[in-house]
């Protein structure tokens, strides 16, 4: 969610500061703000986006070495200039910046304000700015101390930087169960949510522990200690993420960035891994775990959104191929059911970021109770990497976009990895079978490219619908998931009502909705429930709806049929989410273009959701 950024060392920490928040303005939008510090404490901040915020600094004092920034995602009170971070101590002599939600905020608050404190905003994290300074000045303790003692009390999630007026030297940063890195640089530190804003700077990198705070300092060492007051040694990460990564490089969007960079992407995902002139597939992120993976009487895979999608596809794949039964959680509910969780179970976690609030709960819950912990995840070094007992990495790359698509097939060509590999070593699949289906993984970076060529088809396509209120996609096998994510990209960001359904259920209540003003996606490629798939598109015409088909190249059946078409190539039907999501993903774009939305930061969402 949130955004946060901050800065100490000889440069002018504004430049840095304002770059960093609109690398991280994905994260956050509702309104920004900056502290620095120059002899004393200077703050602006402001309702609306990061360039309101530069255009009110424009022509204000905005020196100082050191500082914090934040573009806010609202959880606490209503997106304005008050609730806006930075937030001051009641003295003016602290600031801070947080992601996250403190829970017992309004007992804490209570209790301050018998204590004659007042507040300005309604966030929960004014209250922590005033618990730090109360503790700092009853208990005659230095700034260090007093945060320490203060998130002690805290219940919730959090990820902090504090900075004082009389303390220059020394930013205080903090985490739970929201992310925060530290870049080390030459006599110089950043902090941010997440590395984009500090790969300009340094590649090397300090992940904060839940429960660890960082003693920040303008020279010298970088102190890392848990709010028990346990010294820890800092661990640095060497990032391989590349600055060029993070731009938009000639695209109008990240979105449509993202959408074509995923041959690449999924090749990258491949790399190593598949190796489909010898028949190998090697995966060592998960090599001392497979056994157990291919022992498992069950597969659990926890995620939410996009990577639930994904994760439906897993279910296919493991249950197909290697024959083993997977049930697919969303992971705020799994989390608050009372799951039955057996020591034989395998866990599979899925988040782009890794550091999705739900899913890590999940998984720290399904640890627990014994089960075996797979994660896959984008972001090394990520909450759920490190929570994990093993796991793979997509090496989708930055995905800046809020609307997730290159992480998505990513996800799904590891778990078609993992699937083929646990059915290979299990004997579920003959070998001539496994062959065939590396041979077809390893070319669908190349129908992929192929795929993308319909983009001019798909622009004129969406100029025919975007102004349409409701749309249907439909999908059978391995086609539904895809259905399901085709029309999230939709609503996600268009703002157009959309819903996806397993094309035979459309007989038992939606088949209702449909008349000559409802567009209904049918994904009806060659493979699986060809014949089925036809039948409900003729069940769809009778009753005057306008179909969009997703056809295999050559199809003529369904062409002769459906109002548009837009084909793909032949494909396996195990690895057709892989190809026939592509179109799907173009759609959305066009008509959310059209319409004029914001694709890269679409109302209401963000990039990472870190809280509950």
């Amino acid at each position: 969610m949130c955004g946060i950024v901050g800065y100490i060392g000889p440069r002018d920490a504004y430049p840095i500061l304002i770059k960093g928040l609109y690398r991280l303005e994905y994260r956050g939008y509702d309104s920004a703000g900056v502290a620095l510090h120059d002899g004393g404490l200077k703050l602006y901040k402001t309702h609306g986006k990061v360039d309101d915020l530069a255009s009110l600094v424009n022509g204000q004092d905005a020196s100082g070495t050191s500082g914090i920034a934040h573009t806010r995602w609202a959880t606490h009170g209503e997106p304005n200039q008050v609730n806006a971070h930075p937030h001051y101590s009641p003295s003016g002599k602290l600031a801070i910046i947080h992601n996250g939600i403190i829970e017992n905020y309004s007992s804490l608050k209570a209790e301050l304000m018998n204590r004659g404190y007042s507040f300005s905003s309604d966030t929960d994290t004014e209250v922590l700015v005033h618990l730090i300074e109360d503790i700092q000045q009853n208990e005659h303790t230095d700034l260090e101390e007093a945060v320490r003692l203060a998130l002690n009390q805290v219940v919730g999630a959090y990820a902090i930087v504090v900075i004082s007026e009389e303390c220059p030297d020394q930013l205080i940063a903090a985490k739970k169960g929201s992310p925060l890195v530290i870049g080390v640089g030459e006599g110089e530190f950043f902090i941010a949510s997440d590395p984009t804003p500090i790969i300009e700077y340094t590649k090397n990198v300090v992940y904060l522990d839940d429960e660890e705070m960082a003693v920040v300092p303008r020279k010298g060492k970088l102190r890392v200690k848990t709010i028990k007051n346990q010294e820890k040694t800092p661990y640095i990460y060497h990032l391989e993420m590349q600055l060029s990564s993070i731009e938009k490089s000639g695209y109008p969007h990240f979105m449509l960035k993202e959408i074509n960079e995923q041959p690449r992407s999924i090749k990258d995902s491949m790399r190593g891994r598949l190796n489909a002139a010898k028949g190998i597939i090697s995966l060592g992120g998960i090599i001392d775990y497979e056994q157990k993976i291919i022992n498992a009487k069950r597969i659990i895979i926890v995620a939410c959104g996009t990577s639930w999608h994904a994760g439906l596809v897993g279910e296919y794949l493991f249950e197909d191929l290697a024959r083993i039964p997977v049930e697919v959680e969303y992971a705020s509910e799994f989390r608050y059911r009372n799951p039955v969780i057996n020591e034989g179970d395998v866990v599979i976690a899925i988040s782009q970021s890794g550091e999705t609030a739900d899913t890590l709960a999940a998984v720290e819950l399904a640890r627990a109770k014994g089960a075996t912990i797979i994660g896959i995840c984008n972001v090394v070094g990520s909450s759920i990497a490190r929570a994990t007992h093993a796991g793979s990495y997509t090496h989708a790359g930055p995905e800046i976009g809020v609307a997730s698509t290159k992480a998505f097939t990513a996800q799904v060509t590891i778990l078609t990895l993992m699937a083929l590999s646990v059915a290979e070593k299990k004997g579920t699949i003959s070998r001539s079978r496994f062959y065939q289906l590396i041979h077809e993984v390893d070319a669908i970076p190349a129908k992929v490219e192929q795929a993308l060529k319909v983009n001019d088809e798909i622009l004129a396509l969406s100029g025919i619908f975007q102004h349409a209120r409701n749309f249907l996609y439909l999908g059978r096998g391995y086609n539904f998931p895809v259905a399901l994510e085709g029309a999230l990209k939709l609503k996600e960001i268009s703002y157009i009502h959309a819903e996806g359904y397993p094309a035979a259920e459309m007989k038992h209540g939606p088949i209702a909705l449909i008349d000559e003003e409802m567009p209904v996606v049918v994904i009806a490629t060659k493979k699986g429930s060809y014949d089925k798939v036809v039948s409900n598109i003729q069940e769809v015409k009778a009753r005057k709806g306008v179909i969009i088909a997703i056809v295999t190249e050559g199809d003529q059946t369904v062409k002769g049929m459906a109002d548009h078409v837009i084909e793909i190539p032949e494909t396996d039907e195990a690895l057709v989410p892989l190809v026939a999501t592509i179109p799907l993903q173009l759609l959305s774009y066009h008509i959310a273009v059209l319409r004029g939305c914001n694709v890269d930061q679409p109302r209401n969402l963000a990039k990472s959701v870190t809280v509950e």
